[in-house]
């Protein structure tokens, strides 16, 4: 019985990867030298491993860039129309580090919807609105309105 169990822990002890297993293997001829299984030498595979480590690496710093970057306009988007703000994206821009900001393209954008807006709040935007209006036309919906309003009271009230 002790027998039993203690092959029977030695099997699963084998099976976790914790020696036993690839000693046979080894006997067997098989490699467990990912080097020799690629057909490389072993500088060369831990060169290239090395390289696939620097350009996960670069790849995960510029996806986390654009991702604050996108982070940043959402923010500017809220501040503008004022919106409740997000601790997911000011959470993304701290990862980011400080030097996030909209790109290039992005910031003319934003700038010139700000412009716009502030023409069109100024004085001289409200003068340049009404001067693109058509005075005939308004002059026509006064008058078809009150002509409307004074045929409704007219039905309504006998003594006009």
């Amino acid at each position: 019985m002790a027998f039993f169990v203690k092959n029977m822990i030695s099997n699963q002890v084998k099976n976790l990867g914790f020696g036993g297993e690839s000693e046979e293997k080894k006997e067997e001829g098989g490699t467990s030298d990912p080097a020799a299984a690629k057909g490389m030498t072993r500088e060369e595979y831990e060169e290239y491993q090395k390289q696939m480590i620097e350009e996960k690496m670069e790849r995960d710093a510029a996806f986390t860039q654009k991702k604050a970057e996108r982070a940043c306009l959402r923010v500017h988007l809220r501040d503008k129309y004022r919106l409740p703000k997000s601790e997911m994206d000011e959470t993304q821009i701290q990862l980011a580090g400080d030097d996030v900001d909209l790109p290039e393209d992005l910031r003319k954008m934003v700038d010139e919807d700000q412009d716009e807006e502030e023409e069109k709040d100024s004085i001289l935007g409200q003068l340049q609105n009404l001067q693109n209006m058509d005075l005939d036309t308004i002059k026509e919906k006064a008058q078809a309105t009150f002509t409307e309003i004074k045929q409704s009271a007219e039905q309504k009230c006998s003594v006009m």
